[in-house]
This record gives structure tokens, C-alpha cells and sequence, in this order.
């Protein structure tokens, strides 16, 4: 395949474009724009400014980093591993867990990534519909069951889900963590957007032995760029996982004292994301009353995003990521999160300055009667 015609070259100049898109507002990846707390900047200034930069991190993480992220989950006597992102830790559970004759088991909508890890692994993905108000748009307990069997080396859990924002209950996760039990399955808590959903319950809670827990600094902190986050999970099961790891060298030394900083100053910092989080989803969801055929179909959202429903206003995502591309403002359409359904809506991020939602509710109507003209469209990703 020539280079002009590369899927992975199309794609990465595709987000090379946005990158370089100058003052660009970041709606559509969940990522966190709110202005960084002072002590997370001066944490990474002072690491910068000591070149602590020019040597190599522990392979596991700094252990003072490791003892928070476990004290933060509230998992008391186990142990994390810092990762390049949470991504990483997925793509080190999947090693270690997927090859073929196995399945990974999850819901549709889910996070894609880990599907594509266990696939590389020659595993099989059963993805379990849940878009759907009659399940209430999430995973039950006889669902899973249909779908699990002696295969099953993975029930991979996105919970808050990205991108529906439903949020499971501690008894929801203790059915699950007993049905992965009763499989002999590892159930893998994707725990990304916890820090914005109100009663969340990690699985290490309920199931220690036979869960594991991934995290990310990227979305309640905002370090997306700088590649943070963990696993955590029971001593003996580290060690088999640890054991797959590629981050033999270590995550980011900057990153890690981020991360750290953001940690001490986490109830104060939330409390500010969470306020502006709320703020956002109000002011989306009073302009989107205003239109006929929009709709946001899951509310309150646990996640620092919202769904919004397309189909019944005869639009394409696509053609509205579109208009709003042209407008300075990435949103999402649903083809990236789920083929099956992708048709319905478009993902919009939340954790952002007020003045960047107030701009896309001020252009919605504009937008939506531009979105039905438009289907010459270049590719999204």
C-alpha cells in the first residue's frame, strides 16, 4: 500500500490537522481543558527545571505515586503499575489473558481499543448490544450470562461507559465479578471516568482476587498529552501482569510528578471540574430542547460527556462534526465508539471552559440546518 493511500497515514495526518488547528476547542476526545491546578503545573515545572527528565523512572512507577493511586481507589493491600496511559495497561491485560480459542467479552457501545489489543492476541470479541432504552442503555446480568462460556478470558467493563455516561451499581458489579468468577474469567474495571460519576463502586471493592482495575490521569486531570495512568489490581495477579509489561523503562518522569501532584489536590480540583462539568451539560441540554429531532437520551451523564441523538432530526453525525470541524470545534460521531449504531449520534465533551460550550450552543441551530445540506464529507476518525 503506497503511502497516500495508508488508512494509519490518513488517519494521523487527520489528527496532525486538528492538532495544529490554532485555538482549536476540544469537544469530542473527553479530554480536559479546564485551566491545571497550580500545584500540578509548579510539580512539573520543578521536575523540568531539575532535569529530572534526563533519567529513566522506575519500572512500575514511583513508589510514593503507586502508594496514592492505591490509596485514591481505596484499595487497600493491592498494588498499582503506572502506565503510558490507561491504554497501556489494557494493551498489557490482553496480553496476558487473550490467544486464540479465547473470547473477550464486552458491550457495544464500549472503548474499542481493548477489542482491538485481544484481537492482536488472536481472541475472539463478543460485543453485547446495550444501546438500548429497554435495557436502559446497559449491561445485564442475563445478557452476560448468554454470552460467556468456558472460553471467556476477559469481561472487559467501561464503567462510567464512554461514550453512553450510565454508571453500574455496586450490586451490578458484584453479579458481574461473580459471573467472571464462576467462568474462571479475569473481569477487567475500566475506571477512566469514576472520578466523574457519583456512586461508583471499583471492582476491587467487591472481588479482589479475580478483578483488575485501570485508570487514566488523562480525563480528570487533564494530562491526556502526557500519557498517565495504571493498573491495579491483587499481589499475585500484578505479578502475572506485570510480567507482559513493555514499560520496562518506565512512564514519563514529568507525567508521574503530574500525577502525583494532582492526587494531593484531587477533592479541591474536582470539585471545580465537576461544577463546570455540570454547567456545560445544563447549557447543552436546554439548546438542544430547542430543536426539533435532538436528543440526549441518557441523563444525568456519569461521564464528562453527553450523547446527542441525530437520527430523529434526519442528520448524519458525520455531516455535524463536519460543520462544527469548519467552525473551529471537534466533536465526535458515533462510527468512532460503535459501528452498530454510530448512526444515531455524535459524543460531545463536557470537562472544557464554559465559553467553549456556550460557542457550540450558540452555532447549534446553524449547524443542524447545515448538517442536512452536507454530504460530501472527507474521513473521520
Amino acid at each position: 500500500m503506497s503511502g497516500s493511500q495508508s488508512a494509519a497515514l490518513v488517519r494521523n495526518r487527520y489528527f496532525d490537522e486538528l492538532s495544529a488547528t490554532p485555538g482549536l476547542y476540544w469537544l469530542g476526545q473527553n479530554t480536559n481543558h479546564i485551566e491545571s491546578h497550580p500545584a500540578v503545573r509548579e510539580a512539573m515545572l520543578r521536575s523540568i527545571e531539575a532535569g529530572e527528565f534526563n533519567a529513566y523512572a522506575p519500572p512500575l512507577g514511583f513508589e510514593a505515586l503507586r502508594a496514592a493511586i492505591v490509596a485514591d481507589l481505596g484499595a487497600p493491600g493491592a498494588e498499582a503499575l503506572v502506565t503510558e496511559g490507561g491504554v497501556n495497561a489494557l494493551a498489557m491485560i490482553c496480553r496476558a489473558r487473550c490467544k486464540p480459542g479465547t473470547t473477550l467479552v464486552t458491550t457495544d457501545p464500549t472503548w474499542k481499543w481493548p477489542c482491538l489489543f485481544a484481537r492482536q492476541q488472536g481472541a475472539e470479541v463478543i460485543e453485547i448490544p446495550i444501546y438500548d432504552p429497554a435495557c436502559n442503555y446497559r449491561l445485564t446480568l442475563e445478557a452476560l450470562k448468554a454470552n460467556v462460556d468456558e472460553r471467556t478470558a476477559i469481561i472487559y467493563l467501561v464503567d462510567p461507559n464512554n461514550p453512553l455516561g450510565i454508571r453500574y451499581t455496586r450490586e451490578e458489579i458484584e453479579s458481574f465479578a461473580a459471573i467472571a468468577r464462576d467462568r474462571g474469567a479475569l473481569l477487567v474495571h475500566d475506571c477512566t471516568y469514576r472520578d466523574f460519576a457519583d456512586g461508583h463502586t471499583p471492582a476491587l471493592h467487591v472481588a479482589p482476587k479475580g478483578s483488575v482495575v485501570s485508570t487514566s490521569f488523562s480525563k480528570w486531570l487533564g494530562l491526556a498529552g502526557l500519557r498517565i495512568g495504571a493498573l491495579v489490581a491483587a499481589s499475585d495477579l500484578f505479578e502475572e501482569l506485570a510480567q507482559t509489561s513493555t514499560s520496562v523503562l518506565g512512564a514519563s518522569v514529568i507525567a508521574q510528578r503530574a500525577a502525583q501532584a494532582g492526587l494531593s489536590v484531587k477533592a479541591e480540583w474536582m470539585k471545580k471540574v465537576r461544577s463546570t462539568d455540570r454547567a456545560n451539560k445544563a447549557m447543552i441540554q436546554e439548546a438542544t430542547a430547542g430543536i426539533d429531532g435532538l436528543a440526549l437520551p441518557i441523563m444525568p451523564s456519569h461521564g464528562n460527556f453527553l450523547v446527542l441523538e441525530t437520527i430523529a432530526a434526519a442528520i448524519r453525525p458525520e455531516a455535524l462534526v463536519e460543520c462544527y470541524r469548519r467552525q473551529g470545534i471537534m466533536i465526535r460521531q458515533g462510527t468512532y465508539h460503535t459501528q452498530r449504531f454510530g448512526d444515531r449520534f455524535v459524543k460531545i465533551s463536557t470537562s472544557v471552559p464554559q465559553a467553549w460550550v456556550e460557542k457550540f450552543c450558540t452555532l447549534l441551530p446553524e449547524m443542524v440546518a447545515q448538517a442536512r445540506t452536507l454530504n460530501d464529507l472527507p474521513p473521520q476518525f
